[in-house]
């Protein structure tokens, strides 16, 4: 059943209005079914039948069938797409991007569901236009009958959807663009980040104090060195040079994988003299490959156990209210502690990692003589803290140190 190509449709006059008529074919389970399309257009706007044709060609341009690569659309669901989507693309993009997606393409497969005999179905891909887009955007934001999210989350569910789009339309099963006009919530930036936790210097001593080996060390670290959590669950013990007083951050932990850092080019650091002779007992004798801190079961640490099971239950216990990404929040404190020394601008974006060292000049910079003033103050502060908690617990944590540091 062969289309004709380049079909010019057809117009018949229904009095008020002109009937634009064309064929359009579509595949469902390997099987191509043609369908007849109409659409009205009013006289009114259209008064003779030559204008009546140009909006005739217009509208059949729009719809691809005068396309010359024409081929019949797929009828689908969007649960189907996304399904093709998850298996076709998802592999080729990082852990953590992965695992944002399937996050935010559950909570659409959750509002694009539709009744029908009684039981939610997935909508067609061909019923989803702005008007449907908008009113689940509305919904969220006013949590009329779904889940209410803030602003910042409906702008990355809208912005994945945008991108995942343009592959439903080059694998047929929408022709419709993405629609440009959708009216999102407000979200202001400066006042979402205003509204990050930042815990202080006297925050970070006491978590340094109140916590047993190895964590006071993890909050020491990550303290000094600003690291983000996923970079100090990646640290290998080959990653600290106590000779030279250097870390160098290369990898990142995503969830079971450990792998090179966002930047992809390692940033190097000067360290306290304090944290180092804190860090020595656990490289003594170790290889360089092995994690450089481990869980009870000799395991490497794991990013959201980390925050979950051991910081935010300690920032409760201290009365800190937590929220969002308390390791983050250690991160940013360290950021404006940085500014209040007046740390360059520039010693500060290569710490936080915030550009790409692209210069050896640059490079050099970053383990300056800045660096290493940066490095004496947290660890003239943290080392207070760190003596303190360590008299605190060693009677009751020798036995559980040798387990962490894999010699029990």
């Amino acid at each position: 059943m062969a289309r004709r190509r380049y079909q010019e449709g057809s117009i018949r006059d229904r009095g008020k209005a002109w009937e634009i008529r064309w064929k359009e074919d579509e595949e469902q389970d390997g099987t191509i079914i043609r369908h007849h399309r109409s659409k009205s257009i009013p006289k009114a706007e259209f008064p003779t039948k030559s204008l009546a044709k140009r909006e005739r060609d217009r509208i059949l341009e729009e719809s691809g069938v005068k396309s010359e690569d024409y081929c019949p659309s797929r009828i689908g669901t969007f649960e189907e797409f996304v399904r093709k989507y998850t298996h076709d693309v998802l592999p080729t993009m990082s852990l953590s991007t992965q695992s944002a997606l399937r996050s935010e393409f559950k909570a659409w497969k959750a509002a694009l569901q539709i009744e029908r005999e009684g039981q939610p179905l997935s909508m067609q891909m061909k019923e989803i236009n702005s008007s449907v887009l908008q009113n689940i955007t509305t919904r969220w934001h006013t949590g009329s009958g779904l889940k209410k999210v803030n602003a910042k989350t409906i702008k990355n569910r809208v912005g994945s959807l945008r991108s995942a789009w343009k592959y439903a339309m080059e694998w047929n099963f929408t022709r419709a663009a993405f629609p440009i006009h959708l009216r999102l919530p407000y979200w202001d930036k400066d006042e979402a980040k205003a509204g990050r936790p930042a815990y202080d210097m006297t925050i970070a001593k006491e978590l340094v104090a109140q916590s047993e080996f190895p964590y006071n060390l993890v909050w020491w670290l990550t303290y000094e060195l600003h690291v983000r959590r996923g970079e100090v669950c990646g640290l290998d013990v080959g990653n600290i040079n106590l000779t030279t007083r250097r870390v160098t951050i290369r990898h990142n932990r995503v969830m079971s994988s450990v792998k090179c850092t966002k930047s992809r080019k390692p940033r190097v650091f000067t360290i306290s003299d304090e944290l180092c002779e804190a860090l020595r007992p656990l490289l003594d004798g170790r290889s360089s490959t092995e994690p450089l801190f481990l869980s009870p079961n000799g395991m490497r640490l794991h990013p959201e156990n980390l925050v979950k099971r051991k910081l935010n239950p300690l920032l409760e216990k201290m009365g800190v209210k937590v929220k969002g990404t308390a390791l983050h929040g250690l991160r940013h404190g360290a950021a404006t502690e940085l500014d209040r020394m007046k740390v360059p601008m520039a010693t500060r974006m290569s710490r936080l990692g915030h550009s790409e060292e692209s210069t050896t000049m640059l490079y050099t910079h970053a383990v300056g003589e800045d660096d290493a003033n940066v490095a004496a103050v947290f660890g003239k502060q943290l080392s207070e803290a760190f003596t303190q908690g360590f008299t605190q617990h060693s009677a009751d944590s020798e036995f559980d140190e040798l387990m962490l540091l894999g010699t029990a």
